[in-house]
């Protein structure tokens, strides 16, 4: 009877069986305190997750048609250090290089009018009264810019000229699709081209030299790349037909100068068009870029572009 008694008591006395404890849902406030660790991680972290949203699938001819930008504007500055070299050593006379250079600026602006469709005589008057007054200002100041570093040797100049140059190339906007202004980074290429044509410049025999080459290089370097945007733009064929014109011209200038120089260029030229779109289209497989809502914000700033011609 005393182990029944026992018995009895130790089974009155035993507790009764605890109900699992219940956590409220957790929230992603910071100003609340929840029943979780700092270092909680939820289940439904990985819910918003999202990979490669910005991905973009790209065609192979679409990506040779887009790298034929590039390729003009190389060829336009080798172009104009083989211009300068002929003008150097006397290859070329100044005054064909003006006469040139101006019938291809009226050339370009009537193809412009055309293609716009908009005829504007006064236009046409206030275009000419800029560009005589641009003219007599640029001869005034011939004997000036072919004087202005004289103290400076000329490996210095060559030196300078091509960082110029490579800093032109890197800093052009080749994505603008503005048709009719250059804004930045594009501003920063054009001060780099002028920069390095007036330190070439300097280097010239005669006024006429420096007026013939400065005025050149303005046409070149500030008016030509908005007429190939402009082309780019309206006549895809014509855009192509101008580049291939541009690597033939490089080539045939180059040949005499440096042959190793026209060979590497053309390598450059093919690479640049037919290898590099396959090295773009098959590094596309590694991208693994993901978004989430631990991104940080990212503003929505409203920018005020120009109206488009």
């Amino acid at each position: 009877m005393n182990f029944s008694h026992i018995d009895l008591l130790s089974f009155k006395s035993s507790p009764s069986p605890q109900k699992p404890l219940t956590l409220a849902p957790w929230r992603k406030l910071l100003y609340i305190k929840q029943e979780y660790p700092d270092n909680y991680v939820d289940e439904s972290f990985l819910e918003n997750l999202q990979k490669n949203v910005n991905f973009q699938s790209f065609d192979y001819f679409a990506l040779c048609r887009e790298s034929t930008v590039i390729t003009e504007h190389i060829s336009s500055v080798l172009i104009f250090v083989a211009v300068f070299i002929q003008l150097y050593h006397d290859h070329l006379d100044p005054h064909l290089l003006v006469s040139l250079g101006s019938a291809f600026v009226f050339l370009g602006c009537i193809i412009w009018e055309w293609c716009l469709a908009r005829p504007a005589p006064p236009m046409h008057k206030s275009f000419l009264k800029t560009a005589a007054v641009f003219f007599l200002t640029l001869l005034g100041l011939s004997p000036i810019l072919r004087t202005l570093t004289q103290g400076i040797s000329s490996d210095s100049i060559w030196a300078m000229s091509v960082c110029l140059f490579i800093t032109n190339i890197l800093f052009f906007d080749y994505s603008s699709d503005l048709t009719y202004s250059i804004q930045f980074p594009g501003s920063v290429a054009l001060n780099a081209a002028v920069f390095a044509c007036v330190l070439l410049a300097s280097r010239l025999s005669t006024n006429l030299h420096a007026f013939g080459f400065m005025s050149f290089a303005l046409e070149w370097f500030a008016l030509f790349p908005i007429f190939r945007r402009y082309l780019k733009r309206i006549m895809p064929t014509g855009h192509l037909i101008q580049t291939l014109l541009l690597v033939a011209i490089t080539f045939v200038l180059f040949w005499p100068i440096s042959r190793a120089i026209a060979v590497l260029y053309m390598i450059a030229v093919f690479s640049l068009t037919f290898i590099c779109p396959i090295w773009l289209i098959f590094i596309q497989r590694y991208k693994n870029e993901i978004h989430g809502p631990w991104d940080e914000a990212r503003p929505k700033v409203h920018r005020f572009r120009s109206p488009q011609r």
